[in-house]
């Protein structure tokens, strides 16, 4: 693909410094405004302060402080911030490293003992997300951010080696489907999409809005949509909805109805219906689950 550096691209290029074999960058800002894009080199994130969703490659979920990501080439992601997050005072901060296979040299990674970053480079050709949060790494993102020459160097490779230590933490949050070529006016018109969506899926939400926003006519928005995202338009809306529900089982100690009403629900039983259909239990039943799952980890790092 042709590289273009215009703001809304696709693709974005990022060239070494000072000649570095990777980029480091840190982003504070208001709240985060990257286009839905891509790279032509891994990606590794830890996110200090923000909160809000992460749409890639048909996907959706929650992102929040301290956790970390990494992507690997050509996977398209945006990160969003929630409407509330963009009307606090807070500001949106994010440690991003770029680094192409390569970095090391070509045979590097052919030694036996870096075999669990091989495993860890494969894995997140799809998306992944360290799904605890990790001190030590947090720490070594803030040190990158100063480090120079060898320095950030043995920080990168401490911090990818602690990474493939942590590989029964990863999630996959990608799909491992074939994806659709993203083309650059595409991803201007989904990604105005998602960000309506995401603003306003607290409110009532019809197609014909976001065919006016995506500059279409309803019925062909309806098919465009469909063949892009692999869902209709309101069963996208009930995804983002509920994954905003299970943050809230997740975090908050509120009863069913109120997190119903927060995700932009008016009917419990509805929302029970559309919970139980996406995450294959009730929200009452995830609620357990989950924090079970937690006190499992907390006892497995103590």
């Amino acid at each position: 693909m042709q590289q273009n550096h215009h703001k809304k691209s696709v693709f974005q290029h990022q060239s070494a410094i000072a000649d570095m074999s990777f980029v480091v960058r840190e982003y504070v800002q208001p709240y985060f405004d990257s286009p839905f894009h891509f790279h032509d080199t891994y990606e590794l994130i830890m996110i200090p302060k923000s909160h809000g969703k992460l749409y890639t490659d048909n996907r959706i979920i929650n992102f929040s402080e301290g956790e970390i990501y990494m992507f690997g080439p050509g996977l398209s992601h945006c990160f969003l911030n929630d409407r509330s997050f963009k009307e606090s005072e807070d500001t949106a901060h994010a440690i991003v490293v770029f680094f192409k296979e390569d970095f090391m040299g070509r045979d590097f990674f052919q030694k036996a003992e870096l075999r669990g970053i091989v495993e860890l480079l494969n894995l997140c050709r799809n998306g992944l997300k360290l799904t605890i949060h990790n001190p030590y790494l947090s720490t070594k993102f803030q040190q990158i951010t100063q480090a120079k020459g060898m320095n950030a160097l043995m920080l990168l490779l401490d911090i990818l080696h602690h990474l493939s230590l942590d590989q029964e933490y990863l999630l996959t949050i990608g799909s491992t489907t074939p994806r659709l070529k993203t083309k650059k006016q595409d991803s201007e018109r989904l990604e105005k999409i998602i960000r309506y969506i995401v603003d306003h899926y607290k409110e009532e939400l019809d197609s014909k809005e976001a065919a006016s926003i995506a500059c279409m006519n309803e019925a062909a928005f309806c098919r465009y949509f469909k063949r892009r995202t692999e869902k209709t338009f309101s069963q996208f809306v009930n995804y983002v909805r509920v994954t905003h529900a299970t943050e809230l089982l997740a975090k908050e100690n509120w009863n069913i109805a109120s997190i119903c009403y927060e995700c932009g629900y008016r009917n419990v039983s509805y929302f029970n219906r559309q919970f139980k259909k996406i995450m294959g239990n009730t929200p009452l039943e995830y609620r357990s689950t989950h924090l079970k799952f937690s006190e499992s980890i907390i006892n497995t790092i103590d």
